[in-house]
């Protein structure tokens, strides 16, 4: 491999970024629009900043098509902070929340939730390794849940939601870290909907929640300042001093994606890109996908050999031929390429013709 030239990454976050956004904030970075000054070093309620946060924050409406009636934030810590935000601000009238478990992280935030009220573990798949969707129906769901909790595609084991469960009258709050803006989805059919940056969004360091109006204002007294969503609406996600160049960078993203013809554009594209991948498995001899038909992820494809020294040896020798951070999660082990939306076509083929090589040289 080239040293001085660009892998491609098919990490599961952080992920790649657009190369055009890379260059973009390179030349910007010593001297933002005249500014004199770095967004990393700009006060964050200077008036540069604050037309870039209300920039970004349109953007992203724009994308997602987010109704009026929905507040968006710039948060911190991770999803993982998330998990305790949820339960502490929705959990205010009869204390209880079904939760669907598909995978590690939704098994996290279960757990956390059961620290702050009554959580029905109303379905999971751990039974088959989190390698499907279980399917549920209304009926399953308690009449006075305050909420009902999923994460819409798991990266660890390479599943997505095919369906978006019917909860009635109860809100739907999401975790869709790994697959925001990566295909067209009903802003509406949830109460709450967050993600982490370092997957499709920009970099590592913020976080965006976007929550309809009438869920806010109900965090349990005890919760901390810093973790009632009505304190950052209020304050337009400017409570304290937000991670200024994560918004920024992540604002590049947005204005990148609307200019290659927004999430209806890269959702084809994203479509392409993972038949062609698992195309390539399915008809392979020596690797194969523990996960089947619609309850693939377009995000994350998991595939295995079925030997771990062969797993190892494929890890190797993809790194040197420039394709990187394809081993499996740690937790389960095997192999992993994580084809967000800025993995180009050509990724994706060379990997293809990676695998195709390997294969007949390990037969």
């Amino acid at each position: 491999m080239n040293k001085n030239s660009r892998v491609f990454n098919f990490s599961a976050g952080p992920s790649m970024l657009p190369l055009e956004v890379i260059e973009e904030v390179a030349k910007e970075l010593p001297n933002y629009q005249g500014s004199g000054q770095s967004v990393m070093e700009m006060s964050h309620r200077s008036e540069v900043f604050d037309k870039i946060i209300k920039e970004a924050e349109a953007d992203l409406r724009t994308l997602l098509n987010i109704p009026d009636n929905y507040k968006v934030l710039f948060l911190q810590g991770g999803a993982t902070l998330q998990f305790s935000m949820v339960a502490l601000n929705f959990m205010g009238g009869s204390h209880k929340a079904d939760y669907i478990v598909t995978g590690s992280w939704a098994k996290k935030a279960y757990e956390e939730a059961k620290k702050y009220g009554n959580i029905k573990l109303v379905a999971t798949s751990e039974d088959k390794k989190f390698s499907y969707i279980p399917k549920v129906k209304k009926e399953d769901f308690r009449k006075d849940a305050d909420y009902v909790y999923i994460c819409y595609n798991n990266t660890i084991y390479g599943t997505h939601f095919p369906y978006i469960p019917d909860t009635g009258d109860i809100p739907l709050v999401a975790d869709m870290s790994s697959c925001i803006l990566s295909e067209k989805i009903d802003v509406t059919r949830f109460a709450a909907i967050f993600a982490g940056a370092q997957k499709n969004i920009g970099p590592a360091g913020v976080t965006v929640a976007i929550i309809r109006e009438d869920m806010i204002g109900k965090a349990h007294p005890m919760t901390p300042v810093y973790l009632d969503y009505k304190i950052h609406a209020d304050k337009e996600s400017l409570y304290n001093t937000p991670p200024c160049f994560a918004i920024y960078v992540a604002g590049k993203c947005f204005k990148n994606l609307l200019e290659k013809g927004g999430v209806e554009a890269i959702e084809k594209k994203n479509r392409e890109k993972a038949q062609k991948l698992y195309d390539a498995i399915d008809e392979s001899k020596l690797f194969s996908c523990p996960v089947k038909g619609d309850d693939r992820s377009l995000m994350n494809v998991v595939m295995v050999t079925g030997k771990d020294e062969l797993d190892k040896k494929f890890v190797k020798e993809a790194e040197d031929a420039g394709l990187v951070n394809l081993k499996g999660h740690r937790s389960i082990g095997g192999l992993r390429a994580s084809i967000y939306n800025a993995m180009p076509d050509e990724g994706v083929e060379k990997l293809i013709d990676f695998m195709k090589r390997f294969e007949d040289e390990n037969k």
